[in-house]
């Protein structure tokens, strides 16, 4: 099964449509797939619901999404570095489903393993256990959270192999593992692809099982989200 598409626009080909719920892996710019974004923009799909840690910044990243008004819905749990992101929120004009952090990994990786739910102590008594089951284990009251499995999953990593086993580059090794497993359809970026084999197994961080379509790109922006330049004299 051949996995590698020549392009971005054409891994996503056929599988990308209105109402979709996506998940996009990274956090805030550090190992988002910057190629798979720019394609999904260029489809014109419209009406998602996108899973992430994080809407990007304003014009990069799912931030783009966000200013051709494609994203009806957002499921994440840091929102602060968009301003676009906070304008169309408080205005009524973007759906968000804020999720505590760990909250939001748990339920992508839940789905990956075929858990339909799960019960944690975070957010019992805020509004983020409002209208859901809350059950008590042990004198302690848990907060039931279900899963998450997106249609789509796009994913960044640093290398694969020509089956799809990953490996992920540090800290962009953050929600893209999890993003990954929890995708029905999983589309990865990379900066390398290598033969079968070439891989030393143990140092694979996902297997290729979860991955469907492959697209190389050798040279991304990966822009800094904020820069700190400290003056010396």
């Amino acid at each position: 099964m051949n996995k590698i598409y020549p392009s971005a626009a054409a891994a996503l080909d056929g599988i990308v449509r209105d109402g979709q719920l996506l998940a996009v892996g990274g956090f805030g710019l550090c190992g988002i797939p910057e190629a798979l974004i720019d394609a999904l923009q260029a489809t014109g799909v419209k009406d998602l619901t996108v899973i992430s840690n994080n809407a990007g910044v304003d014009g990069f990243g799912l931030g783009k999404l966000l200013t051709t008004r494609q994203i009806k819905k957002m499921i994440s749990s840091y929102v602060g570095e968009n301003k676009e992101f906070e304008r169309q929120y408080l205005s009524g004009e973007l759906e968000l489903e804020f999720t505590p952090q760990g909250t939001l990994a748990e339920k992508l990786r839940a789905g990956g393993a075929g858990i339909p739910a799960f019960f944690t102590k975070t957010g019992v008594g805020t509004i983020v256990a409002d209208g859901k089951e809350i059950r008590e284990f042990d004198g302690h009251k848990y907060v039931m959270e279900r899963a998450l499995t997106p249609e789509v999953s796009l994913v960044k990593a640093h290398i694969a192999d020509k089956s799809g086993n990953l490996i992920f580059n540090k800290t962009a090794r953050n929600f893209n593992p999890n993003v990954a497993q929890a995708g029905k359809l999983t589309v990865v970026e990379v900066e390398k692809i290598v033969e079968i084999g070439e891989l030393d197994p143990d140092q694979i961080h996902l297997p290729g099982i979860f991955v469907h379509r492959i697209v190389l790109n050798t040279t991304p922006e990966k822009r800094i989200e904020q820069r700190t330049i400290r003056k010396t004299i």
